[in-house]
């Protein structure tokens, strides 16, 4: 009963959020000027329907995907590797992406056509899966799983700071630095039918684990014995993060802070059962993602305050506090 009302508080503030992201902006628009704007209706200005259709729709619908991509990975990470402080970005799909992003503006096949960049930072995530397979092997551990993750991550890290040290276009790594820290803002319907295919099907992935971790809660060896198979599991795991966190961070960057926080904070409302906080950690996630680029119009309008930088402000003093509040409980 407790997490249906969960559920139901999580979904309304998600709609809400999401009608918000479409009805604010600099563009100052009426509610009935948008939402004729929005459905195309005859007669409405041109200008409106651009600001509307081209420009809120798909940054709120990436909001939307990608918030819920980062909180149900997030979620989906943290119940394999039986750590609260685990994220997605552990297993390098997060820093693979960034540096085939960071590659393709550096090269300049970015300015070559629309869809190189997020083609170029999804190429990257499936670099990372195929080095994490082979480092981690059919039968690795959990451990072994970080590890892998964590070199992946630290080369991808090393190499896109190369890119960036060796740049001769001060521009082009202006642009990089931005695009690292993330942002919903320039994005077009082209790259939300781009990555939405692969971020709903890595989400179905993910969602569909949460009997498997909730049996791994008692350890590989009792999941073994009650029918799991835990290889298959880490599997899907590293393809449904792959997929889904991978289009993500290809379509807006580097946002950090969210599959961290967001499972973290919902875990005790939802009795610290994976099943339960996958579902959560999506609606908790977009609603987090949302609200910040919302935050993000109405703060700086006109300063290009990026949304990494935003969900990194307010999710580490958060993330501090829940800590805080964990350290006290214990003593």
């Amino acid at each position: 009963m407790r997490q249906g009302w969960l559920m139901a508080a999580l979904g309304l503030l998600t709609l809400a959020l999401f009608a918000g992201s479409l009805l604010i902006g600099p563009a100052h628009l009426g509610l009935g000027e948008s939402l004729r704007a929005l459905f195309g209706a005859a007669g409405e200005r041109r200008a409106a329907i651009l600001v509307m259709q081209d420009i809120r729709l798909p940054r709120a619908i990436l909001g939307l995907l990608v918030g819920g991509t980062l909180g149900l990975s997030g979620a989906a990470v943290q119940g394999y590797l039986r750590n609260p402080l685990a994220e997605p970005g552990l297993i390098g799909i997060s820093g693979a992406s960034a540096l085939g992003a960071v590659l393709s503006l550096q090269t300049g096949l970015a300015g070559a056509f629309a869809l190189a960049l997020p083609l170029s930072a999804m190429a990257g995530a499936v670099v990372a899966v195929g080095l994490i397979l082979l480092l981690a092997g059919p039968r690795g551990t959990s451990q072994t799983l970080i590890l892998a993750g964590i070199a992946v991550s630290a080369l991808a890290g090393a190499l896109t700071a190369l890119v960036l040290n060796l740049s001769p276009n001060p521009f082009a790594a202006t642009e990089m630095m931005f695009w690292l820290m993330g942002s919903l803002a320039d994005q077009s319907m082209l790259h939300v039918w781009l990555a939405a295919p692969l971020i709903v099907l890595g989400a179905g992935v993910l969602l569909s684990l949460g009997r498997g971790l909730d049996a791994l809660t008692l350890g590989e060896d009792a999941a073994e014995a009650m029918g799991i198979r835990v290889g298959r599991l880490r599997l899907a795991l590293i393809l449904g993060t792959a997929a889904a966190v991978g289009a993500s961070t290809a379509v807006a960057g580097a946002i950090t802070f969210v599959g961290l926080v967001v499972p973290h904070m919902l875990r005790r409302a939802v009795g610290s059962r994976p099943s339960a906080l996958l579902p959560a950690s999506a609606l908790g996630g977009a609603s987090m993602v949302l609200a910040a680029d919302i935050a993000v119009r109405i703060v700086a309008p006109q300063r290009d305050l990026q949304l990494g930088v935003l969900t990194a402000l307010v999710g580490a003093p958060l993330f501090l506090h829940l800590i805080w509040k964990t350290r006290r409980g214990e003593a």
